[in-house]
């Protein structure tokens, strides 16, 4: 029996410094993280495309529209076409983005926070709708 409870507490004290050297390494220094809505139907697009031009008449935004809160960052974006709305907002370091839109009444927004994310996005049609989320550290 006593062999048995010294067993059971080496291995206890084994496990529990595995768990404690493994709290006590240093955390992983970069990453993101990026969601992308893009709608494959035409009611849902279009309700997404709704959705970024009130987002756009809140801002006082039309056509084409970047701002960039930070150090680093880049940002460009072509259209081609009428009545398309394209926005690429970032707030944060080291951030980059581009955005095309080839066709008609198009709507795309590109939002990136924190540091160091990057998006390259072409909308291709007419009538779509989509928008990109990202966040990194």
């Amino acid at each position: 029996m006593t062999f048995t409870l010294f067993k059971t507490l080496t291995a206890a004290l084994v496990a529990g410094s595995i768990g404690q050297a493994a709290l006590s390494a240093p955390a992983y220094a970069g990453g993101w993280v990026s969601v992308t809505f893009a709608p494959d139907n035409a009611r849902d697009a279009g309700a997404m495309a709704t959705g970024l031009r009130v987002y756009s008449l809140y801002r006082g935004l039309r056509g084409a529209s970047i701002r960039q809160l930070g150090h680093g960052n880049a940002a460009g974006m072509g259209q081609n076409g009428g009545g398309n709305l394209g926005i690429i907002h970032q707030e944060g370091n080291g951030h980059s983005a581009t955005l095309q839109q080839n066709g008609n009444d198009n709507a795309y927004g590109i939002f990136q926070f924190g540091r160091s994310n990057n998006a390259n996005v072409v909308q291709n049609g007419d009538g779509g709708g989509g928008a990109t989320f990202s966040y990194g550290w």
